[in-house]
């Protein structure tokens, strides 16, 4: 018991005494025992190195996590999402550059990040709150995208940043909502932040999306219909009605012959969002109006590839050097060329929440899996192809 009531004076530590005894109370995990030496653990995914799916492991005795910083928020998470991302950081893709955000000072040795918990989405109820937040409270519904950097989702509780965290809607489930906010984020700072697109610009816009039908992609059609722009999606044929419903006003299916022939048929478009990348980048942007500040933006970038292959100094030498030369070619040709990433915000969040709470946006979900399933999900991301979200209900 000496090991629960170290974790309980240091969490309540400053607080007011009412605040105190409701956390003293012991902490309800589920399939955990009560005894004093199982009351500090949780059960979560994690894996101890990086590599194939089977170094995806279920534990029952992943640390509880603790609140270290006063704006920090402890979350019990109801439902979590698999992303693209979370199949790469398995495989090892941008750890150099993740532990050096994780560790700045390298004052760890290799490997100290394990055992790592993947999963960058969550949905579900604030079980703990630093001193210094003020805008949640124990039992708010919320939900989240959580850094690559920190520990991810794919567990029974995860701490997260108040700046993070957004009041979910409520219309939305916790599996419904946690199909969004990683890939809304995503969207968000590509056609927002990056691109320069809002609700007041963007109308009438002609806005071309290459690989509409997953993730990023239908959450980028609907906001862009919301903003009432004209949106042409490339996808697969069996996806056509999905994007289609989703409001797209033009499809092209890259698989019934070339692309870039059937764009030709087309008017010029105003933004292109490539959630491509590889041969994409050396076409799409003829496509756009020249001499009139049409932008491309891509979200499959060298940047961690870079630092993995040339470490940190070269790797961002090289990146910078990509990234300049390639703006100014495309500047020189009169369109503007832009690199877009994942942006952490509880801001952006709420401003998506309003949209999902007007019925102009919704989750596009695929599949669901059990929290026991967690493999299975993976391997379902990794195949490629997807129709919307891969969802796991923890609860």
């Amino acid at each position: 018991m000496e090991v629960l009531k170290t974790l309980v004076l240091r969490r309540t530590r400053g607080l007011c005494p009412g605040r105190c005894r409701a956390l003293a109370r012991p902490w309800r995990v589920r399939h955990i025992s009560t005894s004093a030496s199982r009351n500090t653990v949780m059960p979560a995914w994690v894996i101890d190195k990086y590599g194939p799916n089977e170094v995806l492991r279920f534990t029952k005795n992943m640390m509880f996590p603790v609140i270290y910083y006063p704006n920090e928020v402890i979350i019990k998470v109801h439902a979590a999402s698999i992303n693209p991302i979370d199949v790469t950081m398995r495989s090892g893709y941008g750890a150099r550059a993740l532990n050096m955000k994780r560790d700045p000072l390298i004052l760890k040795n290799i490997g100290q990040e394990f055992p790592l918990t993947l999963g960058r989405d969550v949905s579900g109820v604030v079980m703990e709150c630093g001193l210094s937040v003020t805008y949640f409270k124990p039992g708010d519904q919320v939900w989240a995208a959580v850094p690559p950097w920190k520990q991810g989702t794919l567990s029974e509780f995860v701490v997260a940043s108040a700046n993070e965290v957004s009041l979910k809607p409520k219309s939305l489930t916790h599996t419904e909502a946690a199909s969004l906010p990683y890939v809304a984020l995503t969207a968000w700072s590509a056609l927002s932040k990056v691109g320069g697109l809002n609700d007041k610009n963007c109308s009438g816009k002609r806005v071309l999306i290459l690989g509409a039908s997953g993730g990023i992609g239908t959450f980028a059609t609907q906001l862009l219909k919301a903003w009432g722009a004209h949106v042409t999606a490339v996808c697969s044929g069996d996806a056509a009605d999905l994007v289609k419903k989703l409001g797209a006003d033009d499809v092209i299916d890259y698989k019934s012959g070339n692309v870039e022939e059937q764009l030709k048929s087309l008017k010029l478009f105003d933004f292109v969002l490539d959630n491509v990348g590889g041969g994409t980048e050396d076409w799409a942007p003829k496509y756009l109006k020249k001499w009139s500040g049409a932008t491309y933006v891509t979200l499959v970038t060298p940047f961690l590839l870079n630092i993995d292959h040339l470490g940190i100094a070269d790797g961002m030498v090289q990146t910078g050097f990509t990234m300049g030369s390639k703006a100014l070619k495309h500047f020189c040709q009169g369109v503007h060329y832009r690199w877009a990433f994942f942006m952490a915000s509880g801001i952006y969040l709420d401003n998506i929440a309003e949209l999902v709470e007007a019925g102009k946006v919704r989750p596009v979900i695929e599949q669901t899996f059990p929290f026991s399933q967690v493999p299975e999900a993976f391997l379902k991301t990794e195949g490629g192809h997807a129709r919307g979200k891969t969802v796991i209900n923890v609860v």
